[in-house]
């Protein structure tokens, strides 16, 4: 009996900096079935503290070195550089250099946010069906300039797969007469077992007295900013508490002059990236996030599979995970609801311990394997479309 051939899959992403679409990536690549898909990640820059996590069993090519294989010395690491630019925007306008690079053909190439649309789409391989995850909330302010080439490339796609329901609609609300490729929603898996393992490892820098814990890219959108205020407020009013952010980004200067403005720099802790945050998770009081948008984030899961009691912004599928005042609470994006609830967690315990009671069954909210069976079932279904 000759086996059947598998179906080569090829992942296309920027970099690997923690976050989470490279976490929901790696987790495709650890659980997809591998004897039915040989599976290839594409990184234009080999970057980030997620780069060397890929399973064996997972090709891994890169376009270009990341800023870890660059030289200490400054004006050479400028060279390297501008060097990369160079070839990211050579490979750019010229994609059959990428195609070069990875040395063979793939039935499915996947596109695991909109900044990889454009890889995928250029790809000479025509004979390819082409997958496009979209995570993002199309009416965010910020999102508006790259709006137009969103639009342009989604009828392109074979299949696009949305990270959440309210994404979905939030597209066909905003943009009712696109023509859309077929569409599926399939949430974020999250490895249980593994969040719980990593979170027993011992904590470097406890904090003391009442903590809450927040983990996201320091991006204007993530809210920490006014975060900042909302703490201040409260310390300066005698509610003594610390609060940590676990994440890196470009709004890291600008955040460490906020709060060395407001006199807070020993309460309010920016740890940097971390490639295991779950001690802090788990040996914090609360969890926080603050975010302006988000579509099923991942961080939120994660809270509630380790049954913190959870203060976040009614964005996204976020009212979907969280039920207001029962496994968590629910604000708006406002530094006056982020400052009363923090505020409500710190004076009524009552409310956190029932939280933390309803969370005990949190669990059975999480099915990873349905949600790998319907990604495996997509690209099975493409697949089988394109042989006929």
């Amino acid at each position: 009996m000759v086996k059947n051939k598998k179906i080569k899959v090829l992942f296309r992403h920027r970099s690997m900096e923690m976050g989470g679409v490279e976490k929901v990536m790696l987790s495709l690549l650890k659980n997809l079935d591998r004897e039915q898909f040989e599976m290839t990640v594409c990184l234009n820059i080999n970057q980030g503290e997620l780069r060397n996590e890929f399973p064996e069993h997972v090709r891994k090519v890169y376009l270009t070195p990341g800023k870890e294989d660059l030289s200490g010395n400054a004006a050479l690491r400028n060279i390297q550089l501008i060097k990369r630019r160079m070839q990211l925007k050579k490979i750019q306008q010229k994609p059959s250099l990428a195609d070069s690079l990875l040395g063979e053909t793939y039935d499915i190439e996947i596109a695991m946010t909109y900044g990889d649309f454009a890889s995928v789409l250029n790809s000479t391989n025509r004979h390819s069906k082409k997958i496009g995850w979209f995570h993002s909330e199309i009416n965010l302010p910020k999102l508006q300039p790259l709006v137009p080439g969103i639009l342009k490339n989604f009828p392109e796609f074979d299949q696009m797969i949305y990270c959440s329901q309210k994404i979905k609609d939030l597209m066909h609300q905003y943009y009712p007469d696109l023509r859309y490729p077929p569409e599926e929603v399939i949430i974020n898996a999250i490895p249980i077992e593994e969040i719980r393992k990593k979170a027993e490892e011992p904590l470097q820098h406890p904090s003391a007295g009442p903590t809450f814990v927040s983990i996201g890219r320091l991006h204007s959108r993530k809210g920490y900013h006014k975060l900042i205020d909302a703490h201040t407020m409260l310390i300066r009013e005698g509610f003594y508490h610390t609060v940590i952010v676990v994440g890196d980004g470009e709004e890291l200067k600008n955040l460490q002059q906020q709060i060395a403005g407001n006199k807070v720099t020993e309460s309010f802790i920016l740890t940097g990236s971390l490639m295991n945050p779950y001690p802090y998770v788990k040996n914090a009081d609360y969890f926080i996030l603050p975010s302006e948008s988000e579509a099923w984030p991942l961080v939120i899961a994660e809270a509630l599979i380790l049954q913190k009691p959870t203060i976040a912004t009614r964005t996204g599928d976020i009212p979907a995970m969280i039920k207001h005042g029962k496994t968590g609470y629910l604000i708006n994006y406002e530094t006056d609801e982020m400052y009363a609830s923090m505020k409500k967690f710190l004076t009524e315990p009552e409310l956190a311990d029932t939280i933390r009671r309803n969370l005990e069954n949190i669990d059975a909210q999480f099915d990873n394997q349905r949600i790998f069976h319907a990604v495996e079932e997509v690209i099975r279904n493409l697949h089988t479309a394109g042989q006929h």
